[in-house]
């Protein structure tokens, strides 16, 4: 039983890989604004806001679906 368990697991895991990893292809960049303070002296609070973007590379979007779809087929195919 421990070892069936370990094979859907392997199967979930795997398909959340996938899924990731193609989310990485539509979306290949994750943009977010940061607010800064920039001057606190006394009362008189200056804030800035930046945008701020994180770049997802195209090879670790493919790692993720190859890495996804081996584990997919491993815990489909591994028969106790």
């Amino acid at each position: 039983m421990p070892r069936e368990r370990l094979l859907q697991r392997l199967t979930i895991v795997g398909l959340v890989l996938v899924v990731l990893g193609l989310a990485g292809f539509l979306v290949p960049r994750i943009a977010y604004t940061s607010e800064e303070t920039i001057i606190d002296v006394g009362p008189i609070q200056v804030q800035a806001q930046q945008r701020n973007t994180i770049r997802i590379p195209d090879v670790a979007s493919g790692a993720a679906v190859v890495a996804g779809t081996v584990l997919v087929i491993v815990g489909a195919t591994r028969k106790p």
